[in-house]
């Protein structure tokens, strides 16, 4: 699993399904993302994703 944090608009490495997290921790859903493609941006500062397994 790759344990990279990627912030809102940085470009996803690899095709896949990225976990969104607020800066508590606590997971806000996730999105699937060809490689390439930006990260959306959240409602939350210091929010980021993590590619899911």
């Amino acid at each position: 699993m790759d344990n990279k944090n990627y912030k809102p608009g940085e470009q996803a490495p690899a095709t896949g399904n990225y976990a969104c997290y607020d800066e508590n921790g606590h997971c806000g859903g996730s999105v699937y993302l060809e490689e390439g493609q930006r990260f959306p941006a959240t409602q939350h500062s210091g929010s980021y994703y993590c590619k899911e397994n």
